[in-house]
């Protein structure tokens, strides 16, 4: 059994800074691309940034300049540094993993149970 487990959320003024972190926890042997999404209120499900195993990223367009996505595949955790923020970044951010690999099976696209985040202006 493996489990995406999301910190780092929390109410922040506009113009403020939060780091979220995601550990992915079990008997894991290689993780593939990780990644941040979010989902505000009556919206649907956005992807904010991604960063495969040998480090290259994605950002949304919104998110560019602002947001920083890095990884420590020795602790099978992803991070997600996020400045300058603004109210439209208010959503509850989810950590996912497109491919996870460990002694006894393969999971894909899996998602932890998400974290809040509210950006006050």
């Amino acid at each position: 059994q493996v489990q995406l487990v999301e910190s780092g959320g929390g109410l922040v003024q506009a113009g403020g800074s939060l780091r979220l972190s995601c550990i992915a926890s079990g008997s894991i042997f290689s993780i593939g691309t990780m990644g941040w999404y979010r989902q505000a209120p009556g919206k649907q499900r956005e992807l904010v940034a991604t960063i495969t195993s040998g480090g290259s990223t994605n950002y949304a367009d919104s998110v560019k300049g602002r947001f920083t996505v890095s990884r420590d595949n020795a602790k099978n955790t992803v991070y997600l540094q996020m400045n300058s923020l603004k109210p439209e970044d208010t959503a509850v951010y989810y950590c996912n993993v497109d491919r996870l690999t460990t002694s006894r099976t393969y999971y894909y696209n899996q998602w932890g149970r998400g974290t809040q985040v509210t950006v006050s202006s």
